[in-house]
């Protein structure tokens, strides 16, 4: 049901969708993220009124590398929903939540401070775990796991 009611009502706009152990996901252009939000957030028959999560994830190998991950929760019909939208590195920036969700508030900053995503509109958008001095961006995967020089990782050492 609503896949059908966001097809019906965005169409072809509707870039991709899955369904894993019941939860739908959508992953839609990152222009429309307001216009669908609200619309899950009004339409009587979906009321995705609460927002559990947004956060962002980094794909390091994909064109558009950067992700907003929206996990909306329709309290009156115990549906669960989830929303991607994909940004490129250069222009990390979608438009913010808050307007809808006022839990977007905390959780964006939080997405910002740890992935760059630049919310455009946001009441305060600034680091809140991180120091404000820092550069980067600790969540991407843009370094190395492990020092590549470390002599105390040996197979050697642990009998291989």
């Amino acid at each position: 049901m609503v896949l059908n009611k966001i097809r019906e009502k965005f169409g072809e706009k509707v870039i991709s969708h899955q369904e894993q152990y019941g939860l739908l996901s959508l992953t839609m252009a990152k222009d429309l993220n307001i216009e669908v939000l609200q619309y899950l957030y009004d339409e009587p028959e979906l009321k995705f009124q609460f927002m559990t999560d947004l956060t962002g994830v980094h794909y390091p190998d994909n064109l558009l590398p950067l992700c907003v991950v929206y996990h909306l929760h329709s309290l009156t019909t115990n549906t669960r929903l989830r929303l991607k939208f994909f940004l490129p590195v250069e222009n990390p920036a979608i438009a913010t939540a808050t307007g809808v969700y006022a839990a977007a508030n905390w959780m964006e900053r939080e997405t910002f401070d740890f992935y760059g995503i630049l919310f455009e509109g946001h009441p305060n958008l600034k680091r809140i775990l991180n120091v404000d001095e820092m550069e980067v961006f600790p969540m991407r995967k843009e370094y190395p796991l492990e020092d590549p020089n470390r002599v105390d990782k040996k197979d050697s050492f642990f009998g291989r």
